[in-house]
C-alpha cells in the first residue's frame, strides 16, 4: 500500500507560502547587510530567527564580502563542517573552529561581548537568565564553587564543582576574573571559559554579585556592566517578603542588604527596570550587540 501525504487546505498552503516568501525575504536582507560589512558572519549566526537558523553555512559564507566559493569550501572543510550543514546545526567546537579558520583565512570576524549582570536579591535575575539561555547568541558562564553540589545539580551545568585545594591552585594561576566567599563556600568566573565562549562570537553573561562586578570591571574594562532594578522599592519588598519560611530576623536582613546594593546602582554602565523579563532580555541584547560597534 502506498502512503500517500495529507493534502493540505487552501488556507495551509496559503499559509506555507507567506512563510518561505517570508524567509527568503529575511535571508536576502541579511545577505544584502553582509554585503554592506553591516553585519559580521557571527552576527548572523546569533540571529534566533528560524528562517536564518536553517541557512546553510555554505550559503552564508559565500555572501561574506572576501570569502568567496572557494575559500568558503576551504574553510568549511577545515573546520569539520560538512557543506550541507545549516546553522541550526552548528556545535560549539564547530564554531570554534570555523572562528579559527576564519581569522588564519584573514575574514574578518568580532568577538562577542562580555555582560555583567548584577542586582539585589529577588529582582528577577535568575528568570532573566533562563529566559536567555536558550537564544543562541547568548553563552551562560557556569561558576566554579567550592560547595557539594544539591540534589539533581549536574558539574558542568549548574557549576563546576571542585575542591579548595583546586580552588586555591586556579587562584594562584590567575585563573579567575573574578571570585568571593559566600556562607563558607568559594565561587569564581573561570577566565577561559569566558575568552572561549566570547572567541566563538557568543556574547557571555556572567549573573553574579555587585562584589565580582567590581571585579570583573578591573580585569575586564570592555565589559558591559548591567544592573536589574525592581519597578519600585515596594515591589521589592514585596517579592523579599513573600517567602513564608524566612523569619522576621532573616526577612529584615534581606531588606537591609537590598537596600545596599540599590544604591550601587550608579556603578554600572546601564540600569535597566525589570517591569517584564522580556523586555529586559530583548534590551540586554541589543546593548550587548551595539557594544561591539
Amino acid at each position: 500500500m502506498v502512503n500517500t501525504p495529507p493534502k493540505l487546505s487552501k488556507e495551509a498552503l496559503a499559509s506555507a507560502g507567506a512563510k518561505a516568501v517570508a524567509a527568503r525575504r529575511d535571508r536576502a536582507e541579511i545577505k544584502q547587510a553582509l554585503a554592506n560589512e553591516e553585519l559580521s558572519i557571527f552576527d548572523v549566526i546569533n540571529d534566533g530567527r528560524e528562517s536564518i537558523q536553517r541557512m546553510k553555512i555554505r550559503e552564508l559564507l559565500d555572501a561574506a564580502p572576501g570569502v568567496g566559493e572557494r575559500r568558503a569550501f576551504t574553510i568549511m572543510e577545515k573546520a569539520g563542517i560538512s557543506q550541507s550543514r545549516r546553522i541550526a546545526g552548528l556545535g560549539a567546537h564547530q564554531l570554534k573552529k570555523l572562528r579559527e579558520e576564519m581569522i588564519l583565512n584573514k575574514v574578518p570576524v568580532n568577538q562577542g561581548a562580555l555582560i555583567v549582570m548584577s542586582g539585589p536579591g529577588g529582582v528577577g535575575k535568575s528568570t532573566i537568565t533562563a529566559h536567555l539561555r536558550s537564544h543562541p547568541a547568548i553563552l551562560i558562564s557556569v561558576s566554579a564553587t567550592t560547595r557539594e553540589p544539591r540534589e539533581n545539580e549536574i558539574d558542568g551545568r549548574d557549576y563546576h564543582f571542585m575542591t579548595d585545594e583546586k580552588f586555591d591552585q586556579l587562584i594562584a594561576q590567575n585563573e579567575f576574573l573574578e571570585w568571593a566567599e559566600f556562607a563558607g563556600s568559594r565561587y569564581g568566573t573561570l577566565r577561559k571559559s569566558v575568552e572561549d565562549g566570547r572567541a566563538a562570537g557568543k556574547h557571555v553573561l556572567l549573573e553574579i554579585e555587585i562584589a565580582g562586578a567590581r571585579q570583573i570591571r578591573k580585569a575586564e574594562p570592555d565589559a558591559l556592566l548591567i544592573f536589574i532594578s525592581p519597578p519600585s522599592w515596594d515591589d521589592l519588598v514585596e517579592r523579599l517578603t513573600a517567602r513564608g519560611t524566612d523569619s522576621p530576623e532573616r526577612r529584615a536582613a534581606r531588606l537591609a542588604l537590598a537596600e545596599e546594593e540599590m544604591a550601587c546602582a550608579g556603578e554600572f554602565d546601564e540600569v535597566l527596570v525589570n517591569h517584564r523579563v522580556e523586555d529586559v532580555a530583548s534590551r540586554l541584547l541589543s546593548l550587548a550587540t551595539s557594544r561591539l560597534k
